[in-house]
């Protein structure tokens, strides 16, 4: 990223753009490492530590098959991990679909039948909801416990082995970013 600029008072992006770099890595490069970027109830987790986050679930995403522009369903509960998905998503060019944790399981069937995500992180919590379609779903590959059991295809687990660093993928201003489906109360979201 090149940087923004302002222009009068409107905000200029430029053309080479990817959020990650602005939203998370930017903090660090602008002295802010020690300060608090995320609250969950495991404590606090500072800027550096939430970028290196960032960092080995982008390289997660790619140990796991993801390329630009693949879709990866999250259903996760408000804990660090989230941010960390999200955002390593968006820095390695995959599109996260963050979605609500107050779905039915016939919504979540048909979210993720839509969006066509590839893997699925889910906190442990909330497999319930969905472990009845899983097998039903023909676009998802993997589904990533967040928060249970450290097995094999645990997040924790995965996480362990990733690097520190990851190179920003080369995306554009233009580029969907990530995607949100509506609440669905008048219908399926």
């Amino acid at each position: 990223m090149s940087g923004n600029s302002l222009q009068g008072s409107e905000l200029v992006i430029p053309r080479d753009y990817n959020a990650a770099t602005y939203f998370i890595d930017r903090h660090v490069k602008e002295g802010r490492s020690g300060k608090v970027a995320f609250i969950d109830g495991a404590g606090s987790t500072t800027y550096r530590e939430l970028s290196t986050l960032v960092d080995k679930a982008a390289n997660l995403l790619q140990s796991l098959g993801m390329r630009r522009e693949d879709r990866v369903a999250q259903i996760m509960l408000d804990t660090v991990a989230f941010p960390a998905v999200f955002w390593g998503g968006i820095k390695s060019g995959v599109i996260p679909v963050a979605l609500n944790t107050l779905l039915t399981t016939e919504q979540y069937a048909y979210v993720l039948a839509d969006c066509r995500a590839k893997v699925l992180f889910i906190s442990s919590a909330l497999v319930p909801m969905v472990a009845p379609i899983l097998n039903d779903l023909e676009s998802l590959e993997k589904v990533i416990i967040v928060g249970g059991d450290e097995d094999e295809l645990s997040f924790e687990t995965l996480m362990k082995g990733q690097k520190d660093s990851f190179e920003v993928a080369k995306t554009c201003s233009d580029e969907v970013a990530f995607w949100l489906y509506s609440s669905g109360s008048t219908g399926m979201p």
